[in-house]
């Protein structure tokens, strides 16, 4: 998530009423997490685990729990509860601001494109020319859709990331402020859930088509072209490459890649990062020819077993 305007660290300390390592004139452009981090932004970090990760990110400001040596050419934010503190930016800088019409007034609409009774279109929202948006359809503030889009009854775009911290008190949220991005010529079936990027963009690109009661997680990648069934849950942190196919009923884990050409068939546990071109099947998550064959095996043990 990028400021509107440059801030200086000295500002960022001051509306969080905290300390800071650096020139108090050191600029900060925005902020993300970790995996999508660029110069000017800061990203938080709360666990030692993870210091030297965000300390030697491309991130140039990191808030912190703990006073540490600042990196050469970077600044610090020395916090006693990171995780609160980086909602409290995501909240000064871009607040929640609740719509009184089902279709904002600050929302652009492309050339011929048609809207459905009950649609709900946010703040600041921009849909390209010649798309259809079907009843009961609700795209959240920020949202981006591109030119041909077509989506679906009941489909939701730009819904709060599912990403909570557990305290003794109950699970702390951490609040989303990023965006739902669909490129042009993408469809999405009915009752489809796009989650917004925490920081970053959930985003969809070119061509791709996406089947009925599809879920995708946060800050997700999907490629050009690709083909998703129904039922399909897609984690936060996903990238999918460009012309992959993933059969029904298919899972996956956060912050893998499915590789360029990948066929995924139905009721697959994608459990890590899986090489373009080859089609995969089962859970553990193997090559399909591999797995049938191993199915065929333990078949014929069995087979064996009862006729010994």
């Amino acid at each position: 998530m990028k400021f509107k305007n440059p801030q200086t660290l000295q500002q960022i300390a001051s509306i969080l009423n905290i300390d800071f390592v650096g020139d108090k004139n050191f600029e900060i452009l925005g902020i993300n997490e970790i995996h999508v981090v660029e110069k000017g932004d800061i990203v938080f970090v709360d666990h030692p685990k993870y210091y030297d990760k965000a300390l030697n990110s491309a991130a140039t400001t990191i808030l912190i729990n703990k006073k540490v040596t600042c990196p050469e050419g970077k600044s610090l934010l020395i916090s006693n509860d990171p995780f609160r503190d980086f909602n409290k930016i995501t909240k000064h800088f871009n607040p929640f601001i609740a719509s009184e019409v089902s279709i904002s007034e600050s929302a652009i609409i492309g050339e011929g494109t048609v809207i459905q009774p009950n649609v709900f279109i946010g703040n600041n929202v921009t849909i390209g020319k010649n798309c259809v948006i079907h009843p009961n359809v609700a795209i959240y503030d920020n949202s981006i859709i591109g030119n041909n889009v077509t989506i679906h009854a009941n489909t939701v775009l730009g819904a709060d990331a599912f990403y909570y911290k557990n305290r003794t008190t109950g699970f702390d949220k951490l609040i989303s402020g990023g965006r739902v991005v669909l490129e042009d010529n993408v469809d999405l079936g009915a009752s489809c859930t796009i989650d917004k990027g925490v920081t970053g963009d959930t985003t969809i690109k070119e061509g791709t088509k996406i089947d009925n009661q599809v879920h995708v997680g946060h800050d997700t990648v999907i490629g050009k072209k690709c083909l998703i069934a129904s039922q399909t849950g897609i984690a936060g942190c996903v990238i999918i490459e460009d012309e992959v196919t993933i059969w029904g009923q298919v899972g996956t884990n956060s912050g893998i890649t499915i590789g360029k050409g990948a066929v995924i068939l139905g009721q697959t546990g994608v459990t890590k990062s899986v090489a373009g071109g080859k089609s995969y099947f089962g859970t553990p998550i193997s090559e399909s020819r591999e797995k049938l064959k191993e199915m065929a095996e333990i078949k014929r043990f069995f087979k064996d077993r009862k006729n010994s």
